[in-house]
């Protein structure tokens, strides 16, 4: 079904709380306003936007394009070995299948994430991606308390093995190495209250080192609880990749997690990510820096709310 229109794009929805198909439109960097809008729209009330048939984009181009929604961070804060523009997102060096937000670990989280398909697996290989909005509202009033008095610790130093398990990819060490060569630290709040539309989504992930003020094993059986609320089936979308895709995704209202179910087979996609805001909790406190400074790697966005 066909929800809005304007002047010829079109948003069609996939799920009742994540996920929309974007058609009639071609991105690159003279994507005229309008339409712009209507995407920047839809990613706000979809939190992930799926466009098929985009051939056309090279790095420069999706970079170009990655400019008409907001400022470009550099590739990442840590790893600046795999793309100047972009991230390369290859299967060669390690592969992301556990659920995470983006470069959580730092004050400044990432606003969204814009993903092109390059190279792809004959099966398997696809993406998912949950509403952290929704795992929020679905919360019993209760939990919604208890996670609004919370504050997580998140670090790019994490259990890899207990979050990933089978076999190492043969490049995985070293670029494993690269991504905690700066130590990386900050205290987020457990409920973030997002600065465009005013909705309140869980913030945890796989970097969640603990909650602040929580031995381990009650971090972990929280951190269980409100993951698991995240991941419902019915609060996510799955993306089957086809080359020419793009997928742009608002960072500070999901999680996504790559599917490992290609074998060795390569897949390679590029990614580039927009600078956002620090989070702000329920009770107006922001997020504060525990170890490390991400200036070098995205500016702080000021947000204004949206209309």
């Amino acid at each position: 079904m066909t929800i809005a229109t304007a002047p010829t794009v079109s948003v069609t929805k996939l799920g009742a709380r994540i996920g929309a198909q974007v058609g009639n439109v071609r991105l690159d960097g003279d994507l005229d306003a309008a339409s712009v809008d209507v995407i920047r729209r839809a990613l706000l009330e979809h939190k992930v936007v799926f466009f098929r048939g985009q051939d056309q984009l090279t790095e420069d181009a999706q970079y170009e394009f990655a400019r008409l929604l907001g400022t470009p961070t550099t590739p990442h804060p840590t790893v600046t070995s795999h793309g100047e523009k972009s991230l390369a997102i290859d299967s060669e060096y390690g592969r992301a299948n556990s659920w995470h937000t983006d470069v959580s670990f730092v004050d400044r989280i990432p606003k969204a994430s814009i993903l092109r398909a390059v190279t792809l697996p004959t099966y398997g290989g696809s993406t998912t991606w949950a509403s952290t909005v929704a795992a929020y509202e679905s919360l019993p009033e209760p939990l919604k308390l208890l996670a609004e008095n919370l504050r997580a610790v998140h670090t790019n130093v994490y259990d890899y093995a207990a979050a990933h398990g089978g076999k190492a990819r043969p490049n995985a060490a070293e670029y494993r190495a690269e991504f905690e060569s700066t130590y990386f630290e900050t205290e987020h709040p457990v409920v973030r209250v997002h600065p465009e539309t005013g909705e309140k989504a869980l913030l945890v992930g796989h970097f969640v080192k603990h909650f602040a003020g929580l031995s381990g094993a009650e971090s972990q059986a929280l951190f269980r609880l409100f993951q698991d609320r995240v991941t419902r089936l019915e609060n996510t979308v799955r993306w089957n990749w086809q080359l020419g895709d793009v997928a742009i995704w608002d960072n500070r209202a999901t999680q996504h997690y790559a599917v490992d179910d290609y074998d060795d087979q390569p897949r390679k996609l590029t990614r580039i990510t927009l600078a956002g805001d620090v989070p702000v909790g329920v009770d107006g406190v922001a997020s504060t820096v525990v170890a490390g400074n991400a200036e070098h790697y995205s500016i702080i966005e000021k947000v204004s709310r949206a209309a």
